[in-house]
């Protein structure tokens, strides 16, 4: 599975930049997430629990920032076991543009593979199920960094 999305970020490319490098932003951010922790500057290990369709998994697993070109963007690669419930790995390729000083576009391409229980389920519902996850994360992200009215 693959998506490619754009988010438009009412706050500076820094501020945007920096949110996506904080742990607690990111923590608060993830739907289901129980724990994100910072093993290193690039490392991160995270518990998050997700309900896709009739399966609920408790997920453990590590991220890892590449690519790193601050301000501008990064890769992120990630795995997680949840148990019976299978498997989930990927990455995604993340870009900010400034569109403004006082607003960023945040450009993200991903992509994803399951296996176990989870793939079983079938592509429509896990494609709508990670969409429907990937607008909630953005949409989380963009009340906590953008200033409040």
């Amino acid at each position: 599975m693959q998506m490619n999305e754009s988010q438009r970020i009412p706050a500076s490319k820094a501020k945007v930049w920096a949110a996506l490098n904080d742990p607690e932003i990111l923590r608060r951010c993830i739907p289901g997430c129980q724990s994100l922790e910072m093993a290193s500057p690039t490392e991160m290990t995270a518990i998050v629990v997700l309900k896709v369709g009739p399966v609920k998994a408790t997920f453990s697993g590590k991220v890892t920032l590449t690519d790193i070109d601050a301000p501008n963007g990064y890769r992120i690669v990630g795995e997680g076991a949840g148990g019976v419930a299978g498997f989930a790995k990927g990455g995604a390729k993340v870009r900010l543009a400034e569109e403004t000083p006082d607003v960023t576009i945040l450009h993200y391409e991903a992509e994803a593979q399951i296996g176990g229980k989870l793939a079983q389920l079938g592509a429509r519902l896990i494609d709508s199920t990670s969409r429907k996850l990937a607008a909630s994360f953005f949409d989380n992200f963009a009340a906590l960094v953008a200033p409040s009215s």
